[in-house]
């Protein structure tokens, strides 16, 4: 029979084996002479048997139970007088001994990579009187390894990266597998790598897993990650053994290999006249096949004739170049700009300079547009002056704006009266000569800011702006005056040549040369007896007593005109009085009091005299209006009358009388004046006021009477309790009568009569009406005896 060359090493692996555990098991100990075995222990024996490891092949897959190895002691003499046990790991469970041969035999299938060895104990006894005849020894069934195992990846799949155009060798990353079987023992984990995908690309060190590149300059551009299949094979690779594989990605990583190269040589853009200062123009964008910061751009302007009026700057999202204007556009002075423009890779790699250079230019030309633009004035600001003295209509200055297109539209001026609101200046439609159109005044604005607009006449919406600044100048139209309100002192005890007051004056012109006062007493007080003016030379002045003596009884208040002149051209003067007043001072000269009319209070009465007084008659006008609202309360009425009465109280009585000539049955008065002396309580929402008063006497009718008790019996219970309605409320009595003349029409008295009336018929009425014909029946007598 044919054996292939797989079976052929399994068959040799088997055959030697089996010789060496046959070699093994057959090593019994041989017999050692010594003494015999005395279990007293008084003195030891040495053992007669001697074991060896035992080996058992892993992974049995028969149906019989695998022989591991025979035990056996030169005390058996073979006539089953000894018999052999066994004990420890797997004992009885896994391992199985004959006792009297001493074969062992393992009953389950092992695997070694569960566990590699058991620890055993062996025992020989005495059948008969099962005690040893040899020492316990312990021994071990260690488990023979098979290539049952394939090598496994614990950490796969990777993931790796490397720079794109590394060179070849270039390490990647490292990939390890593990094999469970025993690496002491033959080639079953001795583990070999090879490369299944990936290949021409990387290669993989057999021994160690270490991936590196195979191929130089692999371009990112051109392929950005690739895919390896790693496979790990025990016994050193050869046939028969057992693989895994795992994954590897690969990621080629970015460096700065390619420049930077623009789309178009040349660009152009329109853009008009008007465009704000700032502006973006364009935006152009050099390609870049490098991504991250190997694509990082750097635009400049190299040449061209606008290198003033543009400026480019980066885009940091988008790596774009953002031409902006730095300076106004005009059509009528420039229509295009040529630029030529750079972009370079911001951090260029050295070694790949080589390969080119690293930036790239192009032209862009920019073409104005013209378009309707408003009038431009020739200056931005035009300062003016004139004096606040000019006349109505006098000429102030000019203005002048022009059409800045081609067209050259003539331009109308107006004032932009939000900037004018009382509307002190005019302006000429066609000259642009401004003129004043009401009178001015230097101390109500000094400084006029107007906002003069130009229009285009053929397109009035077209309009420029220009900015006159008008300066008012100073005359002298304003009289000094004092430079505040002075409240002036003069003490009783004042001395001849005392100074009192320094006063100045203020004036709201402005002259150029600065304000210069001079004071003096007006020619009425030059000659008085009681104050002079002394002028300081330095636009003050002093004021000074003439005398002493000053005193309240005589005079308190005393006025001195004073006349300031200024120094302008022409002179302006004013007269102001300064209001002095006599006061009593303390010994340093502070006033303490300057009320003249205190000096009156001795001569009549003092404040506190004027209190009291006051006191008396206030009091006198309190108990007059107590004695008029006294009296007043008395002249009201005890009782109300009818058409006082605001309760409007409705009184209804179901009352029974005597007939159309019973006048007297029911009473009124009686429930205004009951003439009963009763002691009663009055109810607390009843008028305190309103007291019953004495009735007088009623006719000797019995029925009167009657309904008198009846309604005051009603009235006190209405009273006396507190929960019956309001006073003002309806009550309704039903109340019979007697002594009408018709007598009482009440049937209850029918019991007494003599008629023939028969009622026995009230019986078959039902029981209902059973009481009735109890009462009226025939057997009537016999319900009261």
């Amino acid at each position: 029979m044919k054996l292939g060359k797989v079976e052929f090493c399994h068959f040799l692996q088997l055959i030697a084996l089996f010789l060496c555990f046959s070699g093994m098991s057959q090593a019994e100990l041989s017999r050692s002479r010594s003494k015999p075995y005395f279990q007293s222990g008084r003195s030891r024996t040495k053992r007669s048997w001697v074991w060896n490891q035992f080996f058992v092949l892993e992974e049995y897959m028969g149906s019989d139970p695998l022989y591991v190895g025979k035990l056996h002691s030169d005390v058996d003499k073979g006539d089953g007088s000894i018999k052999y046990i066994l004990s420890g790991e797997g004992a009885s469970s896994i391992f199985i001994i004959d006792e009297n041969t001493g074969d062992i035999h393992a009953t389950k299938r092992l695997d070694r990579e569960e566990q590699a060895y058991y620890t055993l104990r062996a025992q020989a006894l005495d059948r008969l009187t099962n005690k040893p005849v040899e020492p316990e020894s312990e021994f071990v069934i260690k488990i023979q390894d098979i290539n049952d195992n394939e090598p496994k990846f614990l950490d796969g799949p990777y993931t790796a990266g490397v720079p794109e155009m590394s060179p070849v060798g270039t390490s990647v990353v490292q990939v390890t597998a593990t094999d469970a079987d025993d690496p002491t023992y033959g080639n079953s984990a001795r583990v070999v790598y090879s490369i299944l995908q990936g290949q021409p690309y990387f290669s993989v060190e057999p021994k160690t897993g270490v991936i590196k590149t195979a191929l130089p300059n692999m371009d990112r551009e051109a392929k950005d990650q690739y895919l390896l299949v790693i496979q790990a094979k025990d016994m050193v690779g050869q046939n028969g053994g057992l693989s895994g594989t795992t994954s590897v990605t690969v990621t080629l990583t970015d460096v700065n290999d390619n420049p930077p190269r623009f789309p178009r040589r040349s660009y152009q853009y329109n853009v008009p006249e008007s465009l704000p200062v700032a502006s973006v123009v364009a935006r152009i964008k050099a390609a870049d096949a490098d991504i991250g910061a190997n694509a990082e751009m750097e635009y400049k302007i190299v040449d061209g004739d606008g290198l003033g009026i543009f400026k480019i700057s980066v885009d940091k999202e988008t790596q774009e170049g953002i031409i902006t204007i730095q300076k106004e556009l005009d059509f009528e002075a420039k229509t295009s700009y040529t630029l030529r423009i750079e972009a370079a890779n911001k951090d260029a790699d050295p070694r790949f300079l080589s390969l080119g250079p690293f930036s790239d230019t192009t032209t862009v030309k920019i073409i104005v547009e013209d378009v309707d633009e408003p009038p431009v004035f020739s200056s931005p600001l035009y300062p003016m002056e004139v004096s606040e003295a000019t006349q109505v209509g006098n000429i102030i200055g000019t203005v002048a704006a022009h059409d800045p297109d081609s067209s050259n539209s003539p331009v109308r001026y107006s004032i932009d009266r939000n900037t004018d609101l009382e509307r002190y200046f005019n302006i000429d439609a066609n000259s642009g000569v401004i003129t004043t159109a009401k009178s001015l005044d230097r101390e109500t604005n000094a400084i006029h800011n107007i906002t003069v607009l130009a229009m285009e006449s053929q397109n009035p919406s077209q309009v420029g702006r220009g900015y006159v600044a008008i300066t008012i100048l100073d005359i002298n139209d304003n009289a000094p005056e004092f430079a505040m309100d002075y409240e002036t002192t003069v003490c009783e005890n004042a001395q001849p040549g005392q100074v009192i007051q320094k006063i100045s004056a203020v004036d709201k012109d402005e002259p150029s040369n600065g304000h210069q006062f001079y004071f003096s007493l007006t020619m009425d007080a030059t000659n008085n007896h009681n104050f002079s003016l002394k002028d300081n030379k330095d636009n003050t002045a002093s004021i000074l007593t003439r005398r002493n003596g000053f005193r309240r009884q005589e005079q308190s208040v005393y006025y001195l005109p004073i006349f300031i002149v200024d120094s302008g051209s022409p002179s302006l003067s004013s007269t102001n009085t300064l209001t002095i007043r006599v006061c009593d001072c303390d010994a340093d000269g502070v006033a303490q009091t300057c009320n003249a009319e205190a000096y009156v209070l001795p001569a009549g009465l003092s404040t506190g005299a004027l209190i009291a007084i006051l006191a008396c008659v206030l009091t006198l006008l309190v108990l007059i209006l107590l004695i008029v609202t006294m009296r007043r309360r008395k002249k009201e009425p005890l009782i109300f009358d009818e058409e006082r009465d605001i309760r409007e109280n409705i009184v209804r009585y179901d009352d029974e009388g005597g007939g159309e000539e019973d006048t007297e049955a029911f009473d009124m008065a009686a429930l205004r004046n009951l003439n009963v002396i009763r002691d009663t309580k009055t109810r607390r929402d009843v008028t305190p006021e309103i007291q019953f008063l004495s009735r007088p006497a009623f006719k000797g009718i019995p029925d009167n009477v009657i309904f008198r008790e009846f309604i005051w019996e009603r009235l006190k219970e209405a009273d006396v309790d507190p929960g019956a309605p309001p006073y003002d409320s309806l009550q309704t009595y039903a109340f019979e009568g007697n002594g009408s003349v018709a007598e009482s029409l009440s049937s209850l008295d029918s019991i007494s009569s003599n008629s023939d009336q028969n009622y026995d018929y009230l019986s078959d009425w039902g029981p209902r009406f059973k009481r009735l014909a109890d009462m009226y029946g025939t057997g009537q007598e016999s319900l009261y005896s």
